[in-house]
């Protein structure tokens, strides 16, 4: 490490390696919750069904983010996987 040329190596934030969140959770997956919620609540007229679904999905998807911010992308490729390696 210290046989680096001078100026090649640059500290690197944090914040340009982590996503986009809104309101906690990766902004796909806010806009999806948000726009399905509302038209259970707002389109159906089901607000007891759609603003509780949406407060649980939210709460659901922010714990997931707290723990890993690419909770999103990982579910995804593990969805296209094969499943006959299991054990």
């Amino acid at each position: 490490m210290d046989d680096l040329p001078e100026g090649y190596s640059a500290p690197l934030r944090t914040s340009l390696t982590r996503p986009i969140l809104m309101g906690g959770v990766p902004r796909g997956f806010a806009i999806l919750n948000a726009t399905t919620c509302a038209a259970i609540a707002l389109g159906l007229q089901q607000p007891f069904i759609g603003i509780p679904l949406w407060i649980v999905l939210q709460g659901a998807a922010a714990w997931a983010a707290s723990r890993d911010p690419w909770f999103m992308d990982t579910w995804r490729r593990h969805l296209a996987k094969p499943h006959y390696f299991a054990v």
